[in-house]
């Protein structure tokens, strides 16, 4: 990877290059982001990185050079975790979480930034979580696939967008949705071959549900219990998402959304 391949910083700060090959360079993306400014972005050549990269109340600008080229992996904790971090764009990197412990991949608290065209696997609790009442992250044209609860977890009042997602052969569901004040964009997303429903909302969870295919999963297209809120209604739903060619039925309603797996 030449230095041409590099992007340029809108912002007009410095660009940190990680290169775990090249001396001249940062070994790891969590060594440059501390010593990143408000206004400097990093950006990862291809690789793979044993790494935990924790974001704090300040913006972040990572970038990889493609989900396909660039792996953050970690053994203890997710490797990627977001605390109220203001603003920013995260691209081109593939998460994965090889640990044993009850650890996501990918966690966002608070946030605002966006994060795109990345991969998140094999978490053991859900490969994403979205909570926080201040969380208003964007998350679109994302790979999540194989964490062994559901792909992507939106809670604790979350309002995100999530948009443009392929969530599939995840253990539970592709998206769910849980409590109070929980309000997430759901559009365009594909939920497909998850060993659960495609999507679930559930104890008091709302969204908009709008344009996403839920195909191929082992249960249900969509599965909500009495007291959430989908937008629109239910009978609605597959009139505007593709729900069709699930094991189970295009949608249902569950006072026990999660018996089937004992809880």
């Amino acid at each position: 990877m030449n230095e041409e391949s590099v992007p340029a910083n809108p912002l007009g700060g410095r660009t940190l290059i990680v290169d775990a090959e090249d001396r001249r360079c940062y070994p790891l993306p969590s060594a440059a982001l501390k010593d990143a400014g408000e206004q400097d972005q990093v950006y990862i050549r291809p690789g793979i990185y044993e790494d935990k990269v924790f974001v704090n109340e300040r913006p972040v600008r990572l970038f990889g050079a493609g989900r396909d080229l660039v792996q953050i992996f970690s053994r203890r904790g997710g490797p990627l975790y977001l605390q109220r971090v203001s603003a920013g764009r995260i691209s081109g990197i593939t998460f994965r979480y090889v640990g044993s412990d009850q650890h996501s991949a990918l966690n966002v608290l608070d946030s605002t930034c966006v994060i795109t065209q990345c991969r998140v696997m094999e978490g053991i609790l859900s490969g994403v979580v979205l909570y926080g009442p201040e969380c208003r992250a964007t998350f679109m044209e994302n790979e999540v696939c194989r964490n062994r609860e559901s792909g992507i977890f939106v809670f604790a009042g979350a309002q995100p967008r999530v948009a443009d997602n392929r969530c599939v052969e995840n253990h539970h569901f592709g998206i769910a949705v849980r409590d109070p004040g929980s309000h997430p964009e759901i559009v365009r997303n594909q939920c497909e071959g998850n060993m659960l429903s495609g999507i679930l909302l559930f104890h008091h969870g709302e969204g908009l549900i709008l344009g996403n295919v839920c195909r191929d999963n082992q249960h249900w297209g969509i599965l909500m219990t009495p007291d959430s809120h989908p937008n629109p209604a239910p009978p609605e739903l597959p009139k505007v998402n593709q729900l069709e060619g699930n094991s189970r039925g295009a949608y249902a309603i569950s006072a026990q959304p999660l018996a089937d797996i004992g809880r």
